[in-house]
């Protein structure tokens, strides 16, 4: 990579369903709480935060351009402001880029769904092919379920299996304050809890959320000045695969494969199972956390069973996979990416409270997007103090 982005601050919403809470009040509840943590405002001398990129979906929102909820309270009203569609690693993504073009040199990041206002059974139908698979009434939930059926078959796994993922993550999740859903739970609860679509159980999804976050991103020379503790990105990945999910072979996330590869070849990562400290990812599902950390290159492929049962995904582990409890814990879509960078980079400044990581210095994030993850980003942080 030319050129170091450095993290200078990072805010989040309490996640779970905020019925009283209009999608501008949303976004402006982390805006808020990062521009007093970090003393920054908005201005066009370089002095202070040039642009705003906000993150959201039409579907989600309810009506079109659905970032004009997101520019007064994220400071975009005439001013350069963006919007990213789909995941919130992607707007991160693309500030970075901005950043490294010339384009800014400080960059406000936020991402914001309520998803409790709508059916996402709706919106996630209409993102499928109109023809032929959207007449099937299939969701993301039914096309997940025949990925993890897949993926279990291939490498001898069962519910279980995917069980412990749950059982690790929202025990994590117990030491978050901002996690929606955060308890200790055995195998047994997860394998009784409601079928949803075979073989995904209630507690193996995670649940409807409401929720936003935020994180300023900027030049070295600038985050060296506004931050103590910066988190510098130096890597970034990001891959589609094809639309079709009869098209791809569902055990074998390519894209992700090909997303993390970029991203390690900037960073200069060679072994990332060695050189990773940890990693958050996006796990909608549980059995997703074994498949991604697949692809991520964190175990070979049908190891990540064998990565979870062998401690080293565990907080305490060489490699803990989602000490925040992940999404399981409950992070709207959209914001779910971005949420990933925040709880990193909480974790590489050593302010993660009682859910840090001992001696954490380098991080990977993961995005995820589409039909049983047709799209993947990937983004590599370390700590730079």
């Amino acid at each position: 990579m030319a050129g170091r982005i450095g993290i200078v601050g990072v805010a989040q919403t309490h996640y779970g369903k905020r019925p009283e809470c209009h999608l501008e009040d949303l976004v402006f509840e982390p805006v808020e709480k990062i521009l007093k943590e970090t003393g920054l405002t908005f201005a066009d001398d370089g002095t202070g935060i040039d642009a705003t990129i906000s993150c959201s979906q039409d579907h989600w929102d309810g009506w079109t351009i659905s970032s004009k909820h997101a520019v007064d309270a994220a400071g975009g009203h005439l001013r350069p402001e963006e919007k990213v569609a789909e995941d919130g690693a992607y707007a991160l993504y693309y500030a970075a880029l901005c950043v490294l073009a010339g384009h800014y040199e400080c960059v406000l990041v936020a991402a914001h769904t309520k998803e409790s206002q709508v059916d996402g059974r709706l919106i996630e139908n209409a993102g499928l092919e109109p023809l032929y698979l959207r007449m099937l009434g299939m969701d993301f939930t039914s096309c997940a379920a025949l990925q993890a059926a897949q993926y279990l078959e291939a490498h001898t796994l069962g519910p279980a299996d995917c069980a412990r993922v749950v059982v690790k993550n929202l025990g994590n999740a117990m030491d978050n304050p901002y996690a929606q859903r955060a308890e200790i739970l055995t195998e047994t609860d997860v394998l009784t809890s409601p079928l949803l679509s075979d073989p995904i159980r209630v507690l193996d999804a995670k649940p409807v959320s409401d929720g936003a976050c935020a994180v300023i991103v900027a030049t070295e020379e600038k985050a060296r000045k506004w931050t103590s503790k910066p988190v510098w990105i130096d890597g970034l990945g990001c891959c589609y695969d094809r639309h079709y999910p009869g098209y791809r072979d569902l055990t074998d996330p390519v894209s992700l494969k090909e997303a993390a590869r970029r991203a390690y070849t900037m960073a200069g990562i060679k072994d990332p199972r060695r050189e990773v400290d940890l990693c958050e990812l996006s796990e909608y599902y549980s059995y997703q956390e074994l498949l991604w950390a697949e692809g991520l290159g964190f175990c070979d492929r049908g190891g990540g069973a064998g990565l979870l049962h062998s401690g080293a995904s565990s907080r305490e582990g060489g490699l803990p996979i989602n000490p925040s409890g992940g999404l399981l814990s409950g992070v709207p879509v959209n914001v779910a990416g971005l949420n990933r960078a925040v709880e990193a980079a909480v974790q590489l400044r050593g302010e993660a409270g009682k859910r840090q990581v001992e001696e954490a210095e380098r991080a990977v994030i993961h995005g995820t997007g589409g039909v049983c993850g047709q799209m993947h980003c990937v983004i590599t942080m370390r700590r730079g103090f």
